[in-house]
């Protein structure tokens, strides 16, 4: 009786674990949780593990500065920052056929710790990032970004186990990529005319409170790989503090989608800018947010930056 039991246990457990690997798969995002009570995993730390699996640090900002400065109020967690990362080498290979990746480039993390003895990273998984560039997950390429992301959280963070999480995904109330199209014709220099558009929209978004946390000159990466497909390609890494502070309080982990990343392209032999980011609506659904406090400022920003770029692309 109890050798069968046991092995009725087993089959249970066995069908458990089968079950979260299968939920798991399901998820847009995941988070990796470790121990850090010796303090040895840093944002030193962290960096360099990335580094050393092909990723570029584009930003790698402390939040909790800001939060304080800006609504002068105790931060919530010991340590809250916004790290984004960048395959060059990767992300080149997939911008040939697929112009979106410019979505995932640079790629979004936030790091956070609640009590400073533990910590967390969470990320886009494979389904994520197909989810939003529409890049099928079975291409190789993307595939193997997404490995080497798991490489590097798991080097940044050597004790950590991903969680098991059950968000029930929504669907989406939106569209989960808002693009736009726009005649581009430069009479003179082409350069000189794209980056008078790009200030041009800084000079909108700003006074509204949008922060470029990084920008990424995409086609320099593009053009060292062999790539010679567009006239430029430009990535903004876009952020407002009225979003991430009020939602990054129940949802830590919504750093895996901010700040945003807004590509900005023309392809040789084309008269046509394209400019696309992220919505909002991939928080909403990949997270199951619901409480209003959260949902208010995410979808003021996104018409917001939505209503800056249909103006300037009439």
């Amino acid at each position: 009786m109890k050798k069968i039991f046991k092995i009725l246990t087993a089959i249970v457990l066995l069908a458990t674990i089968g079950a979260s690997n299968a939920n798991a798969k399901k998820q847009d995002i995941q988070i990796l949780t470790a121990n850090n009570e010796n303090g040895k995993i840093t944002k030193d730390s962290i960096e360099t593990a990335f580094k050393s699996n092909g990723f570029l640090i584009s930003g790698n900002n402390n939040m909790n500065a800001p939060f304080k400065i800006r609504f002068k109020a105790g931060n919530d967690f010991k340590m809250y920052r916004l790290m984004f990362v960048y395959n060059p080498v990767l992300s080149s290979k997939l911008a040939k056929q697929y112009p979106s990746i410019g979505l995932l480039a640079p790629l979004s993390t936030s790091v956070y710790s609640k009590d400073g003895k533990t910590i967390n990273i969470s990320s886009l998984t494979l389904k994520g990032m197909s989810k939003i560039t529409k890049i099928p997950e079975t291409n190789k390429d993307l595939i193997a970004i997404y490995k080497n992301m798991r490489k590097a959280l798991k080097d940044a963070l050597p004790n950590g186990k991903f969680q098991s999480l059950n968000y029930k995904i929504q669907k989406p109330a939106g569209a989960l990529v808002t693009s736009f199209e726009a005649e581009f014709e430069a009479e003179g220099d082409m350069e000189e005319a794209k980056e008078g558009f790009q200030e041009e929209f800084e000079g909108e978004v700003e006074p509204l409170g949008f922060i470029v946390a990084g920008f990424t000159s995409f086609n320099e990466d593009l053009t060292k790989n062999g790539i010679d497909t567009y006239d430029f390609y430009d990535t903004y890494s876009i952020c407002k503090l009225e979003v991430i502070f009020p939602v990054h309080k129940l949802h830590p982990e919504v750093g895996a989608f901010a700040p945003c990343t807004m590509y900005m392209y023309k392809k040789k032999g084309e008269n046509k800018m394209h400019l696309g980011f992220p919505s909002v609506h991939n928080w909403i659904s990949s997270v199951d947010i619901k409480d209003k406090e959260s949902l208010k400022p995410l979808l003021d920003a996104q018409k917001a930056l939505a209503d800056v770029l249909s103006e300037l692309t009439e």
